[in-house]
Order: C-alpha cells, then structure tokens, then sequence
C-alpha cells in the first residue's frame, strides 16, 4: 500500500502563517488554541450520555434561551484555552452578555477572538451534529490597556480567520485564513487533526435548500414565492429542490458547502431580523463561503459588508452556492417585503 503524505493541523497553521509579513506566531498560537479547546469538547461530547453534562442549567444566555450543560461547558473550555497566553485582549461569545472579563496580561494583546461555543445546543439531548463558530480580528484599540468594545463591533471583511467545528459522526476542524478553506478530521487514535478536505470549494449551484419551513405563515411573498419555485418539477434546472434542514446551524452549512445548495434564515413578522448571530455565526460563515466561492447576504447587501452596532446583533442570512443565492435574491427583489 503507497504511504500518503500526513499533513497535521499544527503543520499546516504553520505554513499558511509563512504567506503573511512580519509574522510572529501568535496567530499560529491562537489557531492551535481553538483546535485543543475543540479536541477537549470533542472528548467529552463523546461521552455526554455517561456523565452529568446533557440537561438544561438553572441559566439564560443573553438572549434569554435557556443554557444547556454543555454549552456552559464548551464555553468554559474555550475561554480558559484563549486566556492564559496574552496573546488575545478581547474575548466575546454569545452565551455572555458582553465582553468576558480578562485580566491586565491580556492588554498588549493583539488579537480578538469572538466565538458560539456550541451551535445547534437545542438538538444536544437528541444526539444530532452540532459544532463551535469562531472568527478571528485583529485588535484596533490601543494595546496596553484594557479592550473596548469597537475591538469585536468590526465589520465582516476585516476578519482575518474564521472557522468552525462540526461534532458528527467525525470532528471536523474547518477554517479559512483568508487562503482557501481547508478541513481536518480528528483521528482519536493519535489525537490528531489530520488534513482530509484541502482547498474546499462548493459547486456553483446545489440541489438542496434548507429552511425552517415551520415559520411559512411569517415568511415575505418573496420567501414563499422562491420555495415554491423550488418545488416545480423542472428538469432543465434540476428542480425539485431536496428539502433538507437540520436544525443545527453548522451541520446545514457544512453538508451544503460540500453538496452545493442555499441555507437560509430570512426575518419573520416575529423576529424581522431573523435568528442568527451576526457576529458570532453569520459572519464567520460569509468568510468562509466566499473563500470556498459561495456567498452570503441578509437579503439586501453583503453580510461582510454589515457594520456590528451590539454584540449580539441579529441578521437574516442567505447563504450557499453563488447561482442559488443569486436565485433567491431575484424572487426577493421581485416581491414586496
């Protein structure tokens, strides 16, 4: 059997650091950092059903959802990795309400990090895929003071790495510096993430669509118009449609940046400005879709474009495949709100 080249997640942090001027490792640091909090949530997803961490917590996050265990884990997990080097100032997650309280080493710190620790936590006691979403700035604050808050209120394009972990039936650790986007799987028998999806691109145009097509009553005539149109029979443009709609916002994006296809959560009458997170999951994801050749909208401009007015700012999102966002947008535009 021909032995192939084994390309650790370490090794190639390394050498995509070696394409940037003036690099010092620190960035290198911090993408080592989030691929060992992933390993440890890893470890204990795994076992979830044998020790005390599924369940809710006597909690509510800043958005008023209820906390589960696990979440409250992951997001211990992943700030006690970021906060022991000084490398990053500022830290922010959606299960705190605003900036997560660093001590004075992390002043000189050049780096931001914003992160949702455990996507998709509502299906953690059903035993479906969820994941961690990460994005990475630069600082724009003076260095040797505490941050503020205009460190993590950036727009979208100003990230200079993004990424997310997806807790399947394997680990993934996909990312993007800005250079491609690549994917490693995590092999437990070396306790490695091994590169397995190089150069990751999604077609051009997919066959899948995914929505909660629960929230039809609230959904714009345009909304409605484009499922529709999804669901005629029409051989020349591949149509109909596959539904498919997990739930877990990471799980959707990965099978359809892989497959081709559109994910989409649009404002509703109940919330106009849809679910998500624009810092903590819509933006992260953009990055990563341009790179792979997708794109990303809330529906009327670039969701890189958009300028963070609060941490925890909410937006639409269409994203996916160029030709299948472009699609949508033409049934949005042709429509009344």
């Amino acid at each position: 059997m021909k032995f192939q080249s084994i390309i650790t997640i370490d090794r190639h942090f390394i050498e995509q650091e070696k394409r940037f001027p003036y690099a010092t490792g620190e960035f290198t640091k911090i993408l080592y950092n989030l691929s060992l909090a992933a390993k440890i949530v890893t470890r204990d997803v795994r076992k979830a059903g044998l020790v005390d961490i599924l369940g809710i917590t006597s909690e509510s996050n800043s958005s008023g959802e209820v906390q589960k265990k696990l979440d409250m884990y992951a997001n211990d997990v992943f700030v006690s990795v970021m906060n022991h080097d000084g490398i990053v100032c500022a830290l922010a997650s959606e299960e705190n309400d605003g900036l997560i309280e660093l001590d004075e080493s992390s002043w000189g710190g050049r780096y931001v990090v914003v992160f949702d620790p455990l996507d998709g936590s509502s299906n953690i006691d059903a035993n479906v895929s969820i994941g961690t979403i990460f994005s990475i700035y630069k600082r724009v604050s003076p260095a040797g003071k505490a941050s503020e808050l205009r460190d993590v209120l950036q727009p979208g394009y100003k990230q200079i790495g993004a990424g997310y972990v997806i807790y399947g039936s394997s680990t993934m650790f996909v990312y993007t510096t800005g250079n491609g986007v690549h994917g490693f799987t995590y092999d437990p028998s070396c306790g490695e993430f091994l590169l397995s999806h190089p150069n990751m691109k999604t077609p051009a145009r997919g066959s899948l669509y995914s929505i909660n097509e629960g929230n039809w009553v609230s959904f714009s005539d345009g909304i409605k118009s484009y499922i529709s149109w999804l669901k005629e029979t029409d051989k020349p443009t591949g149509r109909p449609y596959s539904s498919r709609y997990i739930g877990s916002l990471v799980a959707d994006f990965h099978r359809n940046l892989l497959y081709g296809g559109i994910y989409i959560y649009p404002g509703t009458e109940k919330a106009p400005q849809g679910k998500l997170r624009l810092l903590y999951e819509c933006n992260p994801l953009a990055m990563i879709i341009e790179q792979a050749g997708g794109k990303a909208t809330n529906g009327t401009r670039r969701i890189l474009d958009l300028v963070p007015k609060e941490l925890h700012e909410r937006s639409p999102l269409f994203i996916g495949s160029p030709e299948n966002v472009d699609k949508a947008m033409e049934f949005l535009n042709q429509s009344p709100a």
